[in-house]
């Protein structure tokens, strides 16, 4: 079954849902996570439930300690109850769901409670959630080995090859001379192309690639650095692949991206634009890469100004960019109201514009986002300052400093910002 959005949830599940937050801003951790876990008790795909019941739990555990200690003491204190659900994970997965979940709420950051919880999800067939979880728990342990090929098999489960790919070259990185690694990477980056390419039912890349062409195509497309000469075969061979099935959006947004690392961008802006139309303008992905593309071209344009030493026009162009970049990001959040990373975006734009009204508007609704969350609420407090309404300014900064732990730049940034 596919993720449940708040939107989607029964209302019963999205008044706790909203209860849940609420007692998430006051910090009153336990009341919320609570709150949350009985979100997923009636709706276990609502994810977004289970990515702030994940926050709270992370800064409940930090809040006490964040040594190795601390883990070791809660792995002894879950150890009876990770015995009993793998002893009873193929009788009740629904039952080792819920208990996994008391584990992590224990200790999200305990490495042996999200394998188990990662292989409780997948038996109760729901990899969305083990993927989450696990991205979470990457965002903490961002070299660790063994999570991230977990997670890059995981991404081949559910079919998200090109994030897969990134997993496996990330492992390269930390082991470059691994075979096991090298052959896991060339797989996931063949699926990839299978995938962009239309070959849907094909099981490994040796079922596709049947002459010469198509190996160097692959070995052409999986260099780490491609030359020019690599560049432009690759985009005669999309062209080819466009010839023969023009309504293939994959291929054209290939294509396009080939386009723009060649720095063709006005012909990457036309395919996309044409892939655009048969969307009917509604992919947001699409609407940043083209976004993306104009970017590049401006800043291509004010590069060459400035070898130039055209003053003037390097003003000019900067100008432009800046109007494209307001206009552009407006366009979207109207476009995606739903989007908080594009608010957020919005709102840093519009406080930049000493736009303090509107862009509280924005951020007061991106904090929502739990990745963007600390940052809002940082910038709620600048936007209050500048209209010196100090005492709400100061208990954003506040709420803002209470998030981050450490006293690392961020927090010092904070505590100048009173």
């Amino acid at each position: 079954m596919a993720e449940v959005t708040r939107e989607q949830a029964p209302k019963k599940v999205r008044d706790l849902f909203d209860k849940g937050f609420a007692a998430l801003e006051h910090n009153n951790l336990d009341y919320a996570m609570d709150l949350f876990a009985a979100c997923l008790d009636m709706e276990p795909h609502l994810l977004q439930a289970r990515q702030f019941l994940r926050a709270a739990s992370i800064k409940k555990f930090k809040d006490k300690d964040t040594g190795k200690m601390a883990h070791t003491l809660s792995g002894l204190k879950g150890l009876s109850l990770s015995l009993s659900i793998s002893s009873s994970l193929k009788k009740t997965p629904v039952k080792a769901l819920k208990d996994a979940e008391k584990l992590l709420r224990l200790d999200l950051l305990n490495k042996s409670f999200i394998k188990l919880f990662v292989e409780v999800a997948c038996v109760s067939e729901m990899p969305e959630a083990a993927v989450q979880t696990m991205e979470i728990a990457l965002e903490h342990y961002p070299e660790n080995t063994d999570l991230l090929e977990r997670l890059g098999a995981l991404y081949l489960n559910i079919n998200e090859t090109q994030k897969a790919k990134s997993c496996f070259e990330k492992l390269l990185q930390l082991n470059p001379k691994d075979p096991k690694l090298i052959k896991a990477y060339k797989d996931a980056s063949a699926l990839d192309t299978m995938n962009t390419g239309g070959w849907s039912e094909a099981k490994s890349y040796r079922d596709v690639i049947k002459d010469v062409k198509h190996a160097e195509t692959l070995e052409q497309e999986t260099k780490a650095v491609k030359t020019a000469k690599d560049v432009n075969a690759l985009i005669e061979d999309a062209k080819q692949k466009i010839e023969q099935e023009p309504e293939n959006f994959n291929y054209k947004r290939s294509l396009a991206d080939l386009y723009t690392k060649a720095e063709r961008f006005e012909e990457a802006l036309k395919i996309l634009h044409e892939a655009q139309t048969g969307t009917e303008g509604g992919d947001p992905n699409l609407d940043r890469s083209i976004s993306a593309i104009y970017i590049k071209r401006f800043d291509k344009e004010i590069e060459a100004l400035q070898v130039a030493g055209n003053e003037e026009a390097l003003n000019a162009k900067q100008e432009e960019k800046d109007r494209f970049l307001f206009k552009d990001i407006a366009d979207r959040v109207r476009k995606y109201p739903n989007d908080l990373s594009l608010k957020y975006d919005y709102g840093e734009i519009l406080y930049q514009r000493g736009s303090y009204n509107e862009a509280i508007q924005e951020f007061q609704q991106s904090q929502r986002n739990p990745h963007r969350r600390t940052n809002s609420l940082y910038y709620l407090g600048l936007s209050f300052k500048e209209k010196k309404q100090y005492d709400i300014a100061a208990e954003q900064f506040e709420k803002a400093a209470s998030e981050i732990n450490t006293m690392d730049a961020s927090k010092k940034d904070i505590f100048q910002g009173y």
